[in-house]
């Protein structure tokens, strides 16, 4: 029955996608469930099904992304009685810390005596007029140097009577800036309205009242007061003694940023921030300082325990939080390291085939998509765009005579491709988005894809990228990603892709055993594909357009009658 298909939904008789979405998304997707229309036949609906489901979990995946994001940015423990006590004292000494340096401010005698001096000296030798705003002016200074302790006294006093009445009222709005102060220093977290809250903005009024109780017993000259306050003490050492924390948040978007400063991590490192918040719901604290290498090794080993492959912890999780640790380590952000030594051994693969395609698939794959032609509908939201269109065309056929990675191929752009005396060139440059090797590279491109029309189709096309939609240079690199995985999904559900094989990478692997089957130079295929010398002498001299295009030209035809 069409109801028992996967995603399928069927209404009224007209055929829909659905996706439900998990309760977690759901206040930021506004909805229980997505769902896009497919037409009323039932056939049409069943070929579109895969790529409109594919379109719907990008949009949960989006969301997943902006709601790892928030968490993020909220990390932080909740407050504890200790953290009461500690932030209460610690208000305490900040505030006769603040009046030390008050007192310290105010003019000593002989600034009051050489001031009084000025002012008669002008009075008698005439400098002043003898009139009474003229002598009230030329003594303002005066004045205020004469009355410096007596209205700082007077302020304390209406401080303090003013915070006495809001103790009683149960009004905390004077000490509300101290306490976002003290949580955002200290990552922890008291919500506003809730009952932590209210006590902490209480100890801290308190704690507020009997500082300045004591600076009105040091204006008579009692510095040795005491708090009365029961709540105002010092913690014990080993409490108050707690270095301050290091919050994550802060830290990972610090390391970002000195990353992309020097051209990493365009999008942002969201493979990683997921990593970083899944550490952090593990150790169920958001305090950097207080990870230790055992935390990392449970951590491990609970990654293991559900189902994660060794690789993906390996090379995702315990890489994001190595790198993040060994940056603040070295920027003084972290006393020690405690990621240094912690790893996990990537399982060996056990391969049952080759990891690119063999020709015969290779040429089905390049069948299907130099020939495909859209779904007609009537139906503007599953109508695909011209931009996906144009990639499921291009992009395989440019992997296969480029070797290149297809999100470098997805984000070119129309300037990106030129002429260079009679050769077709592309030129794959990190301006278009992002390439992993740091620096761009020209590939001549191979005649069966200019015979195809490639140049006819650029000519042609609108300026800026050919196969995301992308309208900004922040953009961009986001945009060839979902158009890599849009071509990648469609292959799979074509049923072209082997098993044991990547979609795209598959491509690279296929580049690189074609030019050694041929015979071709191996530094010549590395500096087409983008990967990087293996050894010092690699980089000297350069591999030049003339020395790829003869690789490029070795390549033979694909059969695509």
């Amino acid at each position: 029955m069409a109801g028992q298909v996967k995603n399928l939904k069927v209404k009224n008789g007209r055929f829909y996608a659905r996706l439900a979405v998990p309760a977690r998304l759901r206040p930021i997707v506004g909805k229980t469930e997505l769902v896009t229309p497919l037409g009323g036949e039932r056939r049409a609906a069943m070929k579109a099904l895969p790529a409109a489901v594919a379109a719907l979990q990008r949009r949960l995946d989006a969301a997943g992304q902006s709601e790892a994001g928030a968490r993020l940015d909220n990390l932080r423990s909740p407050i504890t009685t200790a953290d009461f006590g500690r932030a209460v004292w610690l208000h305490y000494q900040s505030m006769l810390e603040a009046d030390d340096a008050a007192r310290a401010g105010y003019p000593s005698q002989r600034e009051v005596d050489a001031e009084q001096a000025r002012v008669l000296d002008h009075l008698k030798t005439g400098t002043v007029p003898a009139e009474p705003l003229a002598v009230l002016d030329a003594s303002l200074d005066l004045i205020r140097l004469q009355g410096a302790a007596a209205v700082d006294q007077t302020l304390r006093e209406a401080k303090l009577d003013a915070l006495r009445r809001d103790l009683a009222a149960d009004r905390t709005h004077l000490v509300e800036h101290v306490i976002e102060d003290f949580l955002q220093r200290s990552n922890l977290s008291a919500p506003r309205g809730s009952a932590e809250r209210k006590v902490l903005a209480r100890q801290i009024l308190r704690a507020d009242i009997e500082a300045l109780e004591r600076t009105l017993e040091r204006d008579q000259g009692n510095y040795g007061g005491q708090p009365s306050d029961p709540i105002v003490k010092q913690p014990p050492a080993a409490q108050f003694d707690i270095a301050e924390p290091v919050p994550i948040k802060p830290l990972f978007k610090d390391y970002i940023a000195s990353r992309q400063a020097l051209g990493k991590h365009r999008d942002g490192a969201v493979a990683w921030e997921t990593a970083i918040i899944h550490l952090i719901g593990f150790l169920g604290h958001a305090d950097a300082r207080r990870i230790t290498k055992r935390n990392l090794l449970d951590w491990r080993d609970a990654l293991l325990a559900e189902g994660k492959s060794t690789k993906t912890v390996a090379v995702k999780h315990l890489a994001s939080i190595r790198a993040l640790l060994r940056w603040a380590y070295e920027n003084d952000r972290l006393p020690t390291n405690e990621a240094e030594t912690v790893r996990q051994p990537v399982a060996k693969v056990q391969r049952t085939r080759e990891r690119g395609y063999t020709t015969p698939e290779a040429v089905a794959v390049l069948r299907a998509t130099v020939n495909f032609e859209p779904v007609k509908t009537s139906n503007f939201p599953v109508r695909e765009s011209e931009h996906i269109t144009a990639a499921k065309r291009w992009l395989p056929i440019l992997c296969a005579f480029t070797g290149a990675r297809i999100a470098e191929v997805a984000q070119l752009r129309k300037q990106d491709v030129r002429k260079e005396g009679d050769r077709w060139v592309i030129r794959i440059t990190p301006d278009a988005g992002s390439v992993k090797a740091g620096g761009y590279r020209d590939v001549p491109l191979h005649g069966q894809v200019i015979d195809l029309g490639f140049v006819s189709f650029v000519d042609s096309a609108k300026d800026g990228p050919l196969f995301h939609a992308a309208q900004t240079p922040a953009r961009f690199l986001a945009g060839a990603r979902a158009t890599a995985g849009r071509v990648s999904q469609w292959l799979q559900a074509q049923e072209l892709v082997p098993a044991g094989v990547q979609p795209s990478h598959g491509w690279r692997h296929r580049f690189k055993t074609q030019a050694r089957e041929l015979g071709l130079s191996d530094r010549i295929a590395d500096a087409i594909q983008g990967h990087a010398g293996r050894t010092a002498g690699d980089g000297y001299g350069d591999v030049s357009l003339i020395a790829k295009a003869k690789v490029i030209d070795a390549l033979p035809d694909y059969d695509l009658s």
